[in-house]
């Protein structure tokens, strides 16, 4: 339940002409001037949903282009009468309206940034009027005439009038010319009369020209006169005159009867047009005062942050036609005021004119606002009640016509909204208690806050009344504020500081609007000691609170460096741990692709290896067959030898450290030191530094000491997966011992061919000597077997044993390493 007084008190009646002043069309005017607070949260809910939407697709896809002229009621009301045509403009004003409703359903079919399902909805009820329209605009011109082909009958009746004209004006132009009848004309004119054509003839030339007279001037030396030859023709531009204005009413009631008979159809077309006009207005304002919408508390609390009072902006009082017209405008200061639960009581103070009144005002104003689907102009997280009723008291109610005295007509207020509360209510009492006795005013106020809290009403009241202050600091449920003002100037701040009980600083503000400094003087002289002793108290309570509120910015100030300092800190920790994942992972494929590459180049020399043994085996094999000398165990030896180099070389440069991981490992991780768990590179195994000698380290690898260089090797961080590469060398059953063999009773070729096989066998061991027995005899033997190993490249020298191990019929041979 919300009075008419408390609108205007609150000056919500504003509010909605400034809305209204943002409508598009007569229609959504006429709709905004109804427009009310709801109290069914539901309800509040859905209008501000609607409202936001509306502001969203503004936002997104620009003004909905809604437009109609102000006489489109009148055109309305005109086609709601039967059988009367409309007039030209009313029949084009009218279409111009249905194809910008047409415009505004296309506009939200096709709309970006969707969806829209409000406005999707509204204009899904609009009618099609696109032949209507054109019909209209095919048979009206551009001028509101209606055109020649509007009809059949009326191209006719205009062609024989123009016809019949021409034939007028040929003969009355045959008496402005004539010499015998230009001479009795007043005027070499031709005038019209009554809707006749005619001539003006002076008076005392009357009858020198037959016809008849339609008038006279005013002066009387004119007459009007109608030429006997012309009144045939004039008869017959009247009939068809007369025709004309028959063809063009029917051809407008015709057009006028398309619409009529759609009656149902245009009614939906205008409650989308209506809808869709409140809508738009709603998000224009809420773009002027830069609302938002504030979300619907079902605990009851009220919270509007950084709120601002509309009717203290520019933008909004230019609308009103208020404007100050300076430029130096001020903005209103924003203001927080928030009650949450349990506090249903709010006692707001601080110096005069320091913005306690327009604290109240914007509390209860915005409520209005917001439960009309309007958004509010302050912060974003303002969260506000849904109120069944909201009264409000403010301002002086002395009424000498109701003789009501000032505290009288606050009284009489009070009872009023006492008997027509409804829970929840929202209560607004400036000043309350004034008016009469300070003690008993005071005591009045605190049982009237009190009365109203324990009903279960929001109240919020300002005072400067020290026990209301007090009682406001000490009663649970019961929030304290105080506006602020500098220390220095006792200027307002207009900022509301909670839990302050407040100064009303009424001798220095006095001073400061120029009051004299003896009266100043003897007022506070002639405060008692009490008084004085709880001002001191108010004003140190103030101190103490102005630096806390400073000693908590600054810890706030800490608190935000701290944070950022965190922020940077773990984004410098992310980047090291991402910078080393990259490199152990770019050191793991590094050395699994060196691995691959030593695999394939093992795999080529295996390959080629076994084609150059075939070979030589093909070749020893023919020489068999042609019982020619057999291949000596050089060329086997220089075959084996070849191979050996190049997996000597795979196996160099596998050792040799990536020179790009070795400086991603120098650049992320850290220097090698005694004790550190290494990584080595080159075998992908781990250890611990034992030593360091120069550019070189000793590492322990599982119980065996390696010496590497420190360039291959990365401090290890967490145990990476062991790199192992293994060459596997399949090697034949030699059939016996391979420290000797015997070749005693073989002939020369085959023990030769023995002999090679043999060190070939050796050779991918480890031995280093081995006994050639081949007896005594005649001595060939033993002299072909020290030229095949002095000849032999693998073999380092050659003799024969010892006598005890059989002398000269054994040649002991060592190899090379």
């Amino acid at each position: 339940m919300h009075t008419t007084g408390t609108f205007t008190t609150l000056e919500f009646d504003r509010i909605v002409e400034a809305v209204v002043s943002c409508a598009l069309t007569p229609l959504g005017a006429e709709a905004l001037q109804r427009l009310r607070p709801l109290t069914d949260p539901r309800a509040v809910r859905t209008a501000l949903a609607h409202t936001t939407e509306a502001a969203r697709f503004a936002a997104a896809n620009g003004a909905i282009p809604l437009e109609a002229p102000q006489n489109l009621p009148k055109t309305l009301d005109a086609l709601a009468i039967e059988a009367q045509p409309l007039e030209p403009a009313q029949l084009v004003s009218l279409v111009t309206f249905l194809w910008s409703v047409e415009r505004v359903c296309r506009a939200v079919t096709t709309a970006t940034s969707g969806p829209y399902p409000a406005l999707s909805a509204i204009v899904g009820g609009s009618a099609n009027w696109n032949r209507e329209c054109a019909e209209v605009r095919k048979k009206i011109d551009a001028s509101g005439d209606l055109t020649d082909d509007a009809s059949p009958e009326l191209k006719t009746i205009r062609g024989r009038l123009r016809k019949q004209r021409n034939r007028l004006r040929g003969n009355l132009e045959a008496y402005l010319r004539g010499r015998e009848t230009s001479r009795y004309l007043q005027e070499q004119v031709v005038s019209e009369r009554n809707g006749r054509f005619v001539l003006v003839v002076r008076s005392e030339h009357r009858t020198a020209i037959p016809g008849i007279v339609h008038g006279t001037s005013s002066s009387g030396a004119s007459l009007f006169l109608e030429p006997l030859s012309t009144v045939d023709i004039n008869n017959e531009i009247v009939a068809l005159d007369e025709q004309e204005r028959d063809e063009v009413r029917r051809v407008l009631l015709a057009l006028s009867t398309m619409f009529r008979r759609r009656a149902s159809d245009l009614r939906r077309t205008l409650t989308v047009a209506t809808d869709v006009d409140v809508l738009q207005a709603r998000a224009s304002f809420a773009e002027i005062v830069g609302g938002v919408e504030p979300a619907i508390a079902d605990d009851h609390t009220l919270e509007l942050l950084e709120a601002r009072h509309p009717l203290l902006m520019a933008a909004v009082t230019s609308r009103l036609g208020s404007a100050t017209g300076t430029d130096d405008h001020i903005e209103p200061v924003p203001v927080d005021v928030v009650m949450t639960p349990p506090t249903r009581a709010l006692v707001i103070t601080g110096p005069n004119t320091g913005g306690k009144t327009v604290a109240l005002k914007t509390a209860g104003l915005l409520s209005l606002m917001a439960q009309s689907g309007l958004h509010i102009p302050a912060a974003a997280g303002s969260r506000v009640p849904v109120f069944r009723s909201v009264f409000a008291d403010i301002g002086d109610e002395q009424s000498i016509a109701a003789n009501l005295s000032t505290f009288s007509g606050h009284v009489t207020n009070i009872v009023e909204m006492d008997r027509r509360l409804s829970i929840p209510g929202l209560i607004l009492l400036d000043e309350v208690g004034a008016g009469t006795d300070p003690v008993e005013g005071g005591a009045l106020g605190r049982a009237v806050v009190e009365h109203f809290r324990h009903r279960g009403a929001h109240v919020i009241v300002t005072t400067h009344d020290d026990a209301l202050k007090s009682y406001a600091a000490t009663t649970e449920g019961v929030g304290c504020a105080a506006f602020g003002f500098d220390p220095e100037t006792f200027a307002p701040t207009y900022r509301l500081a909670y839990g302050s009980a407040g100064r009303s600083l009424a001798l220095e503000i006095a001073g400061r609007l120029g009051l004299a400094p003896d009266i100043i003087g003897a007022a506070g002289a002639l405060r008692s000691a009490r008084e004085s002793q709880l001002a001191d108290h108010l004003a140190q309570l103030d101190d103490d609170r102005r630096r806390l509120d400073e000693l908590t910015h600054d810890l706030d100030r800490r608190q935000d460096e701290l944070a950022q300092q965190m922020t940077r800190l773990k984004a410098r920790e992310a980047d090291i741990d991402r910078r080393e994942r990259s490199s152990r992972a770019h050191r793991h494929d590094s050395v699994d692709g060196r691995v691959r590459n030593a695999r394939d180049e093992i795999d080529q020399i295996v390959v080629s290896l076994r084609e150059r043994a075939a070979a030589l085996e093909r070749v020893a094999a023919n020489k068999a067959a042609r019982r020619e000398t057999p291949l000596s165990t050089g060329d086997s030896g220089e075959l084996r030898s070849s191979a050996q180099a190049a997996l000597d070389n795979v196996a160099r440069r596998f050792r040799t450290p990536d020179p790009a991981a070795a400086a991603t490992d120098r650049t992320d991780r850290p220097p090698v030191s005694l004790g550190a768990r290494v990584l080595v590179a080159t075998l992908g195994v781990e250890g611990e530094v034992r030593s360091i000698h120069g550019s070189e380290a000793e590492v322990e690898v599982r119980g065996k000491r390696l010496r590497v260089p420190i360039r291959s090797l990365a401090v290890s961080v967490t145990r990476p997966a062991k790199v192992q590469s293994r060459v596997k060398v399949q090697v034949n059953d030699p059939g016996g011992p391979l420290e000797e063999i015997n070749l005693i009773g073989c002939r020369v070729d085959d023990a030769l061919v023995r002999a090679g096989k043999h060190l070939d066998q050796v050779l991918m061991g480890d031995l280093r000597v081995v006994r050639f027995i081949h007896g005594h005899g005649t001595g060939q033997l033993r002299r072909a077997i020290a030229e095949f190993l002095s000849a032999h490249p693998l073999v380092r020298r050659f003799a024969p044993a010892a006598p005890e191990d059989g002398g000269n019929g054994v040649t002991l041979a060592e190899l090379k390493d």
